[in-house]
């Protein structure tokens, strides 16, 4: 009785806060909802009418969301190989004796915590400037001529500034995973004759190799919502060269005032993200069973 009645108190404590993320949730969603069954133009606030499905036939139609759609794919599939690969590398160097290992493990993970919208702009005046960029110094050095990055390899470009950020945390992630490795496992292998390579490839990755899954799980839900770095550095340019979906549906809405339409997008987003997080979740089942 006495545990029935805690489990009662229990439940009643947290309620209010469930009931309010809840809303926090569900409100929005259900007004995006409803909107994107609507002809609703800011420059018209006063015209609301209902259109059916015609905001998702014309946005899933647009050219634009095709273009949308293949760099988001890029954008999410570039990000992932840069960081897990060159994760497992970092976390393969941190995890050694090193002199000032400490110090070196603080300025990997920094660029973590530094702001999208900062690392943004510091990449795209600082770094990728044509001018006064430091890659640009560095062709003028070795005699060639600057390379705009952003006009001329835009996605690119993003690519690398997002894995810059991205890559710290993948990194800690691997590596705390690498430090839960039993190293008589690796004293064996050595002994059993397995070089460096081998001891890799049948010890380690198979170790880390949940550590992995996890970490492409978490970084595509939030890759697939990238929008403070297009914004700053190439606003979804040059055409549609660097938009993504998320892009694209503040353009719908905010720059082009049709709530109705960029709603329906928010949607299709929103779907979208929900069935690669369902495919992504029951990868990692699967690992776990393993």
């Amino acid at each position: 009785m006495a545990t029935a009645h805690s489990k009662r108190i229990a439940r009643l404590m947290i309620s209010p806060s469930v009931l309010l993320l809840f809303a926090w949730m569900i409100i929005p969603l259900a007004m995006t909802v409803y909107f994107s069954f609507l002809h609703y133009n800011l420059l018209m606030p006063g015209m609301h009418e209902w259109i059916g499905f015609t905001n998702y036939e014309y946005f899933l139609t647009d050219p634009a969301f095709f273009a949308a759609m293949k760099n988001t794919l890029l954008l999410v599939g570039g990000v992932l190989v840069i960081t897990t690969v060159g994760g497992v590398a970092l976390a393969t160097l941190l995890n050694m004796p090193l002199w000032g290992q400490g110090i070196l493990r603080i300025l990997f993970i920094a660029p973590f915590f530094i702001m999208p919208t900062v690392s943004a702009l510091v990449w795209k005046n600082m770094f990728m400037n044509p001018v006064n960029g430091l890659f640009a110094h560095i062709a003028k050095f070795l005699g060639l001529a600057p390379f705009d990055f952003l006009a001329q390899a835009p996605l690119l470009s993003i690519i690398i500034i997002v894995a810059w950020m991205w890559l710290p945390f993948a990194t800690l992630i691997l590596l705390t995973a690498l430090q839960s490795l039993d190293q008589e496992q690796l004293e064996a292998a050595e002994m059993d004759g397995a070089g460096a390579v081998k001891r890799f490839i049948h010890v380690v990755l198979p170790h880390i190799m949940r550590a992995i899954t996890v970490v492409i799980l978490i970084q595509t839900i939030f890759l697939l919502s990238i929008f403070a770095e297009i914004l700053v550095t190439t606003n979804g340019g040059p055409g549609y060269a660097s938009t993504n979906l998320t892009y694209l549906v503040y353009v719908q809405s905010l720059l082009q005032f049709d709530v109705g339409g960029g709603s329906a997008g928010g949607i299709i987003a929103v779907i979208l993200a929900n069935i690669v997080a369902i495919f992504l979740m029951r990868m990692i089942g699967k690992n776990l069973e393993a």
